[in-house]
């Protein structure tokens, strides 16, 4: 496993978004890229480039499109404003959040992703598991999003990805990723011993698959 994510240059943030069905969480990862926005937006949205980083992904690319990542979420393409925005459903396990994309431009060769993850969680599935249950899985596909811009590097195949996650390399890594989610958490509002109580199951859930 090439790893070029930088755990400290990608920023993390909770919150919280009124919708119409109501008040949901939202999680935010951000990260600033030497690369323009034309391509980032590419690396994003092209699905001959996807599976480059991320999974395999079929659909329909266009508003009101469907789209399918092997093995993983589906949904609709609700929103498209390029080379800056999309917003889509994110369908997965039968549960239904939203996820928003944000591309920005900083000037001489760099632009900024940031993406939103929008749910109605239940409380007693935050409290377990808190935010790292999806921020873990965010930073791991921005993790292959970084090495592919840094390097021009495929994905490795997924068998090897969870066999490097259940190393002991990778279990120290997903164990600073968790931290990370769990200081977050802790800036918005949790309870210290509470976000801790979170990290370490949320850990275990990661390191034993």
């Amino acid at each position: 496993m090439i790893v070029t994510h930088d755990i400290n240059s990608v920023e993390r943030r909770i919150g919280s978004r009124k919708l119409e069905a109501g008040e949901a969480r939202t999680l935010t990862i951000a990260r600033v890229y030497d690369t323009g926005i034309e391509d980032l937006w590419d690396a994003c949205t092209n699905p001959e480039r996807i599976p480059r980083w991320f999974l395999p992904v079929s659909g329909d690319f266009e508003v009101g499109g469907r789209y399918s990542l092997e093995g993983n979420a589906s949904g609709t393409i609700e929103r498209c404003e390029p080379p800056r925005s999309l917003f889509a459903t994110w369908e997965f396990n039968g549960m239904v959040s939203w996820i928003e994309l944000t591309l920005t431009s900083e000037g001489e060769g760099r632009s900024r992703f940031s993406l939103e993850h929008i749910a109605h969680v239940d409380d007693e599935m935050w409290d377990q598991f808190g935010p790292g249950a999806v921020g873990i899985g965010w930073d791991l596909g921005v993790m292959g999003l970084t090495t592919h811009l840094a390097t021009g590097a495929d994905r490795p195949p997924i068998e090897e990805v969870f066999a490097w996650q259940t190393s002991a390399e990778g279990r120290e890594f997903v164990a600073s990723l968790s931290a990370a989610w769990a200081d977050a958490s802790i800036a918005s509002g949790t309870d210290p011993g509470e976000a801790s109580a979170a990290r370490e199951r949320v850990t275990e859930a990661y390191t034993r698959m």
